[in-house]
């Protein structure tokens, strides 16, 4: 297990490594010169100058990536515009903060978003899978089939507006979304984003209904059940001791990956919703040009996914006695 892990980070960080380098390289493609905006309006060439001095953008391009690798570790300094310590992701240059501090402001927001929907989908998802495969053929099976069937074609940008005139603007049912800190106030916490994890809700759960339904069918049909039930156990038993924990491998993979999806591109989904979160960071960054931004949110990303790639292997091999990790 530990050569498993040890072998999987040094790819990982090959990976972020791989993905920073395209991402900086990529974004001098772009015709925009991120100084002007950082100038301002009333900016003569000598201010320009400056501030290009101080944002480290004077230097070719491999020398900037150097710096700004080098600033994750030791920190680096911006002139005029302050130290940043380390770990530096970089200097906004919209906003003149550090990157780093930026991102940590709006991750409690998408962290919460990410993980409410995440709880409420896999519970309705994977429950209503489980029913439809224990009455396989009957009416509950044909519920969850063709709801989920349904579900599946709906998208956030439809679903959640229409949520909110209807469940918000015209009954009143629900708080319009918005996020208060989980340690000031719990019920402000989850009333202000219950829209948007039943929105999200509504449209994942289909897809693991769907997978769970499939994988417990599967399973179910497996020798070592069939030897269970022959040996006398009890239909609970024989369901969840060895049906249940074998179908659930490839169940927790897709959801590591969904959920780091979610964490990494909640774009539409903080848009939908008014939500100042890391994903409407992102899409300001790009649409201002701010690269220590746009780098800073992408590895955020890659990085989730590849984390949460590393613990669904392992967990993987936990859950199912028939995996061993190599």
């Amino acid at each position: 297990m530990l050569r498993f892990l040890v072998r999987r980070i040094l790819g990982a960080l090959v990976i972020l490594l791989v993905i920073s380098a395209v991402t900086f390289w990529l974004f001098y493609a772009i015709p925009r010169d991120p100084a002007m905006m950082s100038c301002g309006k009333n900016c003569s060439p000598d201010m320009l100058k400056q501030v290009r001095h101080n944002l480290g953008i004077d230097h070719p391009v491999p020398v900037q990536y150097w710096y700004w690798l080098k600033g994750i570790f030791v920190g680096r300094s911006y002139g005029d515009f302050g130290e940043c310590a380390a770990p530096c992701l970089g200097y906004s240059f919209a906003n003149r903060e550090p990157v780093l501090g930026t991102i940590m402001d709006r991750l409690p927001l998408t962290l919460s978003l990410a993980f409410g929907s995440a709880v409420v989908f896999l519970i309705f998802g994977v429950g209503a899978g489980m029913i439809a495969a224990v009455k396989q053929g009957k009416w509950q099976d044909k519920l969850a089939s063709s709801g989920s069937l349904i579900a599946s074609s709906l998208q956030i940008y439809f679903v959640g507006y229409i949520a909110m005139y209807f469940l918000v603007a015209k009954l009143g049912i629900l708080d319009n979304p918005s996020y208060t800190p989980l340690t000031d106030n719990p019920v402000e916490w989850a009333s202000g984003l219950l829209l948007p994890w039943l929105v999200l809700a509504l449209i994942w759960t289909a897809n693991y209904t769907r997978m769970s339904r499939s994988q417990l069918v599967e399973t179910l049909s497996e020798d070592y059940v069939r030897t269970a039930r022959a040996k006398g156990l009890s239909r609970r038993t024989v369901f969840f001791r060895f049906a249940w924990r074998g179908a659930m491998g490839p169940i927790v993979t897709i959801f590591g990956i969904d959920l780091a999806t979610l964490i990494g591109g909640a774009i539409i989904t903080e848009t939908v919703f008014s939500l100042q979160g890391v994903g409407r960071l992102a899409l300001k960054a790009v649409d201002q040009s701010d690269l220590p931004m746009v780098l800073g949110v992408t590895l955020l990303s890659a990085g989730a996914i590849v984390i949460f790639n590393i613990v669904v292997d392992a967990v993987y091999a936990l859950i199912d006695p028939r995996i061993r990790l190599a």
